[in-house]
């Protein structure tokens, strides 16, 4: 790429949003680019590939700081790619954590569903389910919290 990209085309050509780009250059995922004359951003080949790979590991749920570690671990070309691997399986865990969870509130809300007698609203397990519990009755089994770990980065 002989011409410098400004950040518009760098955004369109990686379908990224501007303040993202700024963000990531601002926490160190891309490095600062160089400018015009006129004080504008110029992107260059670098600069894309790299906001490239950022994108591709964060559309496939990787979280920052796991796409700081593969972005340090691309600019070592030598290095055992083992590392890359633990990170890898580390995330893959964390998704089938995931599905796991999604599944079984999956079940939950299905078997809430099958209460349900299409009658009326007073009448409807779904809005007890989900409604506040009596004042020191412990909250039906289909309410129990479920937090998903909050994902770095997004």
């Amino acid at each position: 790429m002989r011409q410098p990209l400004t950040i518009g085309a760098l955004a369109k050509a990686t379908a990224t949003k501007i303040e993202t780009i700024r963000y990531y250059e601002k926490i160190g995922l891309l490095p600062a680019p160089g400018r015009t004359a006129g004080n504008y951003r110029a992107y260059d080949s670098v600069h894309l590939a790299r906001l490239s790979f950022v994108r591709r590991s964060r559309d496939l749920g990787f979280s920052l700081d796991a796409v700081r570690d593969l972005l340090r671990l691309n600019d070592q070309k030598r290095r055992d790619c083992a590392s890359v691997g633990a990170i890898a399986r580390e995330h893959l865990a964390e998704i089938d954590r995931k599905i796991a969870d999604l599944t079984s509130l999956r079940r939950e809300l299905q078997g809430l569903m099958t209460q349900c007698g299409n009658g009326r609203v007073d009448d409807c397990r779904v809005i007890e389910a989900l409604g506040p519990s009596t004042a020191g009755e412990a909250p039906p089994k289909e309410l129990k919290a479920r937090v998903a770990p909050k994902r770095a980065g997004r």
